[in-house]
C-alpha cells in the first residue's frame, strides 16, 4: 500500500516513541493500576504466589481510623508543605534576581547553589541532620527570638521554629528552581525594561509589572517542581510509614498501597488547589 509523506512521518514518529509508551504501559500503567487493586485486597505472599482476599474499603477504613500514626504523618507533611514551597519559591526567585545581575564570578556562584542539589542525597542529610548542620544553632537563645515567640500567636510560633529548624534544608531544595528562574530572566527582552525606565517607571515597579509576570508561568512550574521534589523526599516520614508496612506481616502490600494511594490523592490534591489558584489569580492580574 502506498503510504503518504504525512503518513511515513507519523509512522515514523510512532516508532520513536515507541519504546517509551512500551515502558510506560509495563513499568508504570501497569503497577499503578495493579497497587490500586491490591488497596481493596487482603494480600499474602505465599510459596505459591500472591493471594488476595477482597475487603473493599477496609484497608483505607483503617488507615484513617486506627492508624493515628500515619493521620500524624499526614497533618506533618501537609504542614511542611505549606511552610515550606512558599519560603523556597521566593528564595529561589531572589537568588535567581541576584544571579542575574552582571556580577563577576557569576558561574561559580551558581555552581554554589546548585552543588546541594548533586551531593544531598538522604543518607547525607540525614547525617548533617543528626550533627545539627541543617538549623541555625542557638536561635532560641537569641533575646530577640524570644521576644518574638511571645509576642505572636501559636500559629506564627510554629512557622518559625519550623523555620529556624529547617532553614538549611530549605535552602538546599532550590537549586533546580534557581536554574529555571534564571533560565527565564535571561529570555525577557532588555527594550522592555528601557521603554518602562523611559516612561519613568523605578526598579520595584519593573519587578512587579515586567519581571514578574514574565516569570509567572515558570512560578507555577517550580511550586510543581518543588511539591513534587518535597513528596518524594528520602527522609519522608510518610513514605517510610508505607515501606515499613509493606513489609510487616500482620499488614502486608494491600494497607500498604492503599496507604500510598492516600498519599498521592494528597499530593494530587495539593498540586491541582496550588496550580488552579495561582493560574485563577495570574490570569485576572496579569490579563
Amino acid at each position: 500500500m502506498k503510504l503518504t509523506m504525512k503518513k511515513k512521518n507519523q509512522l515514523i514518529g510512532y516508532a520513536f516513541i515507541s519504546p517509551w509508551i512500551i515502558g510506560f504501559v509495563l513499568l508504570t500503567a501497569f503497577p499503578l493500576l495493579y497497587s490500586l487493586f491490591l488497596s481493596f485486597q487482603d494480600v499474602r505472599v505465599t510459596t505459591n504466589g500472591i493471594q488476595t482476599d477482597f475487603v473493599g474499603l477496609n484497608n483505607y477504613e483503617i488507615a484513617f481510623g486506627v492508624d493515628t500514626l500515619f493521620t500524624q504523618y499526614l497533618l506533618t507533611f501537609i504542614q511542611e508543605l505549606v511552610l515550606s514551597v512558599p519560603i523556597i519559591i521566593v528564595f529561589s526567585l531572589i537568588i535567581a534576581l541576584l544571579l542575574n545581575q552582571q556580577i563577576r564570578f557569576k558561574g561559580f556562584f551558581r555552581t554554589i547553589f546548585f552543588l546541594p542539589v548533586i551531593i544531598a542525597s538522604g543518607p547525607v542529610i540525614n547525617e548533617l541532620m543528626e550533627q545539627g548542620v541543617t538549623s541555625i544553632p542557638s536561635i532560641e537563645q537569641y533575646a530577640l527570638f524570644q521576644a518574638i515567640m511571645t509576642s505572636t500567636d501559636s500559629f506564627v510560633n510554629t512557622f518559625l521554629i519550623y523555620l529556624m529548624n529547617n532553614l538549611i534544608v530549605i535552602l538546599w531544595f532550590s537549586g533546580v528552581q534557581i536554574l529555571i528562574f534564571l533560565a527565564a530572566l535571561q529570555k525577557i527582552d532588555k527594550q522592555v525594561y528601557e521603554a518602562a525606565k523611559i516612561d519613568g517607571a523605578s526598579n520595584w515597579e519593573c519587578f512587579w509589572k515586567v519581571t514578574l509576570p514574565s516569570l509567572f508561568p515558570m512560578v507555577v512550574v517550580n511550586t510543581i517542581y518543588t511539591i513534587v521534589m518535597f513528596s518524594i523526599f528520602a527522609l519522608n516520614p510518610v513514605i517510610d510509614h508505607i515501606q515499613s508496612n509493606m513489609f510487616d506481616i500482620s499488614t502486608g502490600l494491600g494497607y500498604a498501597s492503599a496507604l500510598s494511594w492516600i498519599y498521592f490523592l494528597i499530593i494530587a490534591l495539593a498540586l491541582t488547589v496550588s496550580v488552579g489558584l495561582m493560574t485563577v489569580r495570574g490570569s485576572k492580574k496579569y490579563a
